[in-house]
């Protein structure tokens, strides 16, 4: 066979084209890495070219804040079009660049407080959405097809040769260098300072290009604090059949609380209720987790085996490093967390994953998304599912298995697997202010006949229903009237009848009888909170471990220092 080898191809335009953009930057901040701030925005105009795939670093917490504003002041005759690839949208600055033309198209995980905003930028025409992503799913794409050309990243600091310490809220930062540097894309750092010894290396120096000393400490938001004072006796209440209902039921031992208040009643609770109960050493060991200060209490109280972290959490810096035989400490002393690999372990390695949700449709389909909101995901969907690549076991996923009302069908009579347990709690009816008459409140219920992402899906153009978790993976619904169990349910009607019994008075619920409440009792599909054992009346915050975030720093023993928008009289710019 003859090959013939093109030999007049050159396989290296992606590196002359990166150093064509170096020897522009050279002409602006000379032969070294720092940039001074006031010469960040002309490096921007350098090195960054029309429809780029750009990235800037904003994470669940924190964010290149700087660098975003910079890039908010470029000149759109020179940079636009760009197709931002990042996990979350927090700052304005991060939609004001499509405001201003400077980019186009975007692809993202999360939104959180700009979700509205993307709703009307998409109607505006002045945002391409790509798509919505889990993290883990968007990571990965980093590596395929959505790699950066250019990396706007932040960390605590560098030293003079472009080493970076990221330190204790790492998150990101090492997934979105690697794509970029690796694929011969360019690597820009905002840091808090620039010293002569780190106390670490996170991220060499070979992977950057240039760092910028930001003119003040990159923003980072509290966003995994939850104040014990705003649980409400129905959190407790649904925490309470959680815990004895389905943590005990199948001895939960690895993992992961999404964030809320539901989530940390629980937490709270494993101290005193789950002590009661004689569950230490039998649930709640291992866990993926941001270090939620609600969870000082049972890590005190001796529940906690390990933690690793997404990401920090502000305020808990401290009481991390002073506790290393529970967290995942560096020897510098400090916790290194990484978001893309706690996703992973959040896949594979938990058995059951625990949050809230908005909606939930008869189908058990639920969703945060509203019809002019544009939220995103977030990891939800990576660890609310049921990992089907997962081949070890745990006693846990084998029970949960082996209730599965259709696996037999599915795989056989003769083969064993287990099923990671998916948890979804809300009150069947949410009640909120009343923007429009102060001091009065509405009533939204929580089970409904069609999801608001499916007028999402039509508002913003966009190619599927932004569902948080499909019915097919939810195993659990928790809400005020009992746990439906419904991996036991055989067929969709089994599942329908069960969504319905914890539905109360919502339009689905009211479509149920009491009789089929009672079948599904008997069948063991779905438990109220007297077939648990549970004493409605006795469900109040007074089980609460603690009741307020000083009684969290109390349990710390001091090291627990709270964001000052978290104590009364005080101003917080949650600032590092």
């Amino acid at each position: 066979m003859m090959i013939n080898h093109d030999t007049s191809r050159t396989w290296d335009t992606i590196k002359r084209d990166t150093d064509e953009r170096l020897a522009a930057a050279a002409k602006i901040v000379g032969s070294g890495k720092v940039v001074t701030a006031e010469d960040a925005v002309a490096l921007l105009e350098a090195v960054i070219r029309p429809f780029d795939r750009v990235n800037i670093e904003g994470d669940n917490q924190k964010q290149a804040d700087f660098l975003a504003q910079c890039l908010c002041a470029v000149d759109p005759a020179k940079v636009h079009d760009l197709h931002m690839v990042q996990s979350v949208l927090t700052l304005p600055e991060h939609l004001d660049v499509f405001e201003k033309g400077i980019a186009k198209k975007l692809d993202f995980s999360f939104s959180g407080p700009q979700s509205g905003r993307i709703a009307e930028l998409l109607g505006a025409g002045k945002l391409d959405l790509g798509a919505i992503h889990t993290y883990l799913e968007l990571y990965g794409r980093y590596f395929l097809d959505l790699t950066p050309r250019v990396a706007l990243v932040v960390a605590d600091a560098a030293d003079r040769e472009g080493n970076l310490y990221t330190g204790f809220s790492t998150e990101d930062t090492p997934t979105i260098v690697e794509a970029t540097k690796f694929r011969q894309g360019i690597v820009i750092v905002q840091v808090n300072e620039i010293v002569d010894r780190l106390p670490r290396v996170d991220i060499p120096a070979d992977f950057v290009d240039f760092i910028v000393t930001s003119p003040r400490p990159f923003y980072i938001e509290p966003l995994f604090t939850r104040d014990p004072a705003k649980i409400t006796d129905a959190r407790v209440l649904t925490a309470m059949m959680t815990i004895k209902g389905i943590y005990a039921e199948y001895g939960i031992q690895n993992l992961n609380h999404g964030v809320g208040y539901d989530t940390a009643a629980i937490e709270l609770l494993l101290p005193t209720y789950g002590e009661e109960l004689g569950l230490k050493g039998k649930i709640c060991s291992n866990w993926i987790l941001n270090p939620h200060p609600t969870l000082i209490p049972a890590i005190e109280s001796g529940w906690v085996k390990s933690v690793h972290s997404f990401g920090g959490e502000l305020g808990m810096e401290r009481y991390v490093a002073a506790r290393p035989d529970v967290f995942f400490i560096g020897p510098d002393g400090s916790m290194r967390s990484n978001r893309c690999m706690s996703q992973v372990a959040g896949h594979y390695a938990i058995d059951a994953f625990v949050g809230a949700t908005l909606q939930i449709d008869p189908y058990g389909n639920s969703s945060t998304a509203t019809a002019t909101k544009v939220a995103g995901f977030g990891g939800a969907p990576n660890m609310g599912c049921d990992s089907r690549g997962r081949r070890h076991s745990t006693a846990a996923w084998l029970k949960a298995g082996a209730e599965v009302g259709s696996q037999a069908a599915a795989i056989g009579p003769d083969l064993h697997r287990g099923r990671r347990l998916v948890v979804q709690i809300l009150n069947t009816v949410a009640r909120i202010r009343d923007k429009k008459n102060p001091g009065q409140f509405k009533e939204i219920p929580a089970f409904v006949e069609h999801l608001d992402a499916e007028k999402l899906m039509k508002n913003a153009n966009l190619p599927i229903e932004p569902v948080m978790i499909y019915g097919d993976d939810l195993t659990h619904i928790v809400t005020e009237q009992g746990i439906a169990y419904l991996h036991r349910c055989r067929d969709i009607e089994e599942r329908r009848a069960a969504i319905r019994s914890v539905a109360g008075k919502t339009p689905v619920g009211l479509q149920g009888s009491e009789e089929e409440r009672r079948r599904m009792r008997e069948l063991g599909i779905v438990k109220t909170p007297a077939d648990l054992g549970i004493d409605v009346a006795t469900a109040t915050r007074d089980r609460l471990a603690a009741k307020d975030i000083m009684e969290l720093v109390e349990w710390s023993g001091g090291l627990y220092d709270p964001p000052a928008k978290f104590l009364p009289g005080k101003e917080d710019s949650s600032r590092r």
